[in-house]
């Protein structure tokens, strides 16, 4: 099967930006000065992972709110040269102090939201120095120089970055230290208008020069010590010296002749795969694209993986989880006898939805080595706690631990918690096809099923499958229809029993992702940028 990706329907179709060719390398990433990064680095004589240090250095920049040095990271690297697929695991673990019985002690039955309890190990700096040691071929000082000139010097806030920001006033209200780097006069900044981050820019300077011991070991892990001690916190020297990257053996699953790739637990790869399996025994082509027949399958195969998510789920490392069984394609069968085609079933267990500010960037360079790349705070501005001279925004990760003993994500010290951002990958016939991701925390798996089905059972071609409208089940029977789901989809969905929640919605709802898809017999890279988000892909 070939993607249609030459036969754009003009005006009719899911999209109206074409798709992105080139013949040497392809980048995309939420935010264009991020994509140009990439782009200058493969021209410079960088590989995809250079590239991919590059642009995610930049976002942390110009958009704080959803990746920073204070956040965690996931990657899948495809090596061409080796004919290898690698899997990344940068997420940070809990503070050594950190207990049930601490939080139980002090009248605690959930981890807060934010501030420095749900505050864990920033790993995302440790992973992308890991890749770009072991894989890339530049230093941490050359992919840095974009991210640091645009915090020196100031960029733009593009349109929609400026809009989620000032849905964070609030939380940077909060605290001195987060008002005053960013925040202007009490105020997110506008749409146009120039920010500067000089503090962040020495942190990146000093790590460029000194390398991530500083950050790990020196005085910029001090100076996090200090602020998780000035709030009460759990935080210690010896939390970030004995922090590690972990590299991983991606998971998989085939879906009709293509074998799609997420990464292990701790990450919720899983759900999409078991997704997959399961709405693999309907035909789905056949069903009309975003219609009823079809939205009530992908919504009821959803709750039935985030049930095995939200009981499985955990750092490996502490916990067995039965990968095999959830996995396997007769598990898939049995969960689809369960599903009434008619009638929508209340999820059996399912946790508070939760939301996500992410980013996802995407690479393949001339020797068409990939890399798929997620880096996250968790929320936006994560815990809300900014240490004070650097511009490092804390994650609040931490928040997803349960405090339930019996439960296997319950909190203990050192351990990772469940993590919800997921890097993809798509091969066929044992070759690399297909990088993709797209990011939205409980929304990431849905958009992950979304978009493959667009590609493989409804023939659009790259962008049209990225732009396409979604859905997203988000709690109980609420189901968030995006504006584009016809009336007559929402009302034959409410027969069924679901909770339709329609309109536009002052945050998106439903996730954006990039895309990067490698024609073979052409030799050209095509590449897609989700029309949710201020991004691009440029290809050459």
């Amino acid at each position: 099967m070939r993607f249609t990706y030459t036969q754009k329907r003009e005006w009719k179709s899911a999209s109206q930006r074409s798709v992105s060719m080139g013949t040497h390398g392809m980048v995309a990433s939420s935010q264009p000065l991020a994509t140009v990064a990439g782009y200058k680095t493969l021209l410079r004589g960088g590989n995809a992972v250079d590239a991919a240090i590059a642009m995610v250095s930049v976002l942390s920049v110009v958009e704080p709110y959803s990746v920073g040095l204070g956040g965690d990271a996931f990657a899948l690297i495809y090596l061409s040269g080796e004919d290898r697929l690698i899997g990344m695991n940068g997420s940070g673990r809990s503070p050594y102090r950190a207990s049930i019985d601490w939080f139980r002690e002090r009248g605690m039955n959930k981890i807060p939201e934010t501030g420095i309890l749900s505050v864990t190990v920033p790993g995302a700096l440790h992973g992308w120095a890991e890749v770009l040691k072991q894989y890339g071929t530049l230093k941490l000082q050359d992919v840095f120089e974009d991210a640091i000139v645009y915090a020196e010097e100031g960029f733009p806030v593009t349109e929609i970055i400026a809009g989620e920001w000032r849905e964070a006033e609030r939380l940077l209200r909060s605290t001195e230290s987060a008002s005053r780097t960013y925040l202007i006069n009490g105020r997110a900044p506008q749409p146009g208008e120039r920010f500067i981050n000089r503090d962040i820019s020495r942190t990146y300077q000093r790590i460029a020069c000194e390398g991530i011991g500083v950050f790990y070991e020196g005085e910029i892990c001090d100076a996090m010590v200090r602020t998780s001690d000035h709030h009460q916190g759990l935080l210690s020297q010896k939390d970030f010296k004995e922090h590690s990257t972990t590299w991983v053996e991606p998971i998989s699953t085939e879906y009709r002749g293509y074998t799609i790739y997420e990464l292990p637990p701790n990450c919720q790869g899983v759900v999409a795969l078991e997704m997959l399996n399961i709405l693999e025994g309907y035909d789905i082509a056949n069903l009309r694209h975003n219609s009823a027949e079809y939205l009530h399958l992908l919504i009821e195969a959803k709750k039935a993986a985030f049930h095995d998510r939200d009981r499985f789920i955990t750092d490996p490392e502490s916990e067995a989880i039965p990968m095999d069984r959830l996995l396997s394609k007769e598990y898939a069968g049995r969960v689809r006898e369960r599903i009434d085609r008619d009638r929508a079933a209340p999820p059996s267990y399912f946790l508070d939805g939760q939301g996500s500010e992410t980013v996802y960037l995407t690479a393949v360079d001339e020797e068409r080595n990939a890399v798929s790349l997620v880096s996250s705070l968790f929320t936006a501005f994560g815990s809300g706690i900014v240490v004070d001279g650097t511009g490092i925004v804390l994650q609040n990760r931490g928040k997803s631990f349960s405090l339930d003993s019996r439960h296997l994500n319950r909190l203990e010290p050192h351990k990772r918690p469940m993590h919800t951002i997921i890097p993809g990958m798509v091969f066929k016939d044992g070759k690399f096809l297909i990088s993709f991701g797209v990011m939205g925390g409980d929304m990431q798996p849905q958009g992950h099923v979304q978009f493959l089905t667009n590609l493989i059972d409804f023939g659009m071609n790259l962008q049209e499958a990225m732009d396409s409208p979604r859905v997203r089940h988000l709690r109980g029977m609420e189901v968030y229809l995006e504006d584009g789901v016809s009336e007559e989809t929402g009302a034959s969905l409410a027969e069924k029993g679901h909770q339709i929640i329609t309109g536009v919605s002052t945050v998106n709802q439903v996730g954006a992702g990039q895309a990067i898809y490698f024609d073979r017999e052409q030799n050209v890279l095509l590449g897609a940028s989700d029309r949710r988000k201020d991004g691009c892909a440029i290809g050459y």
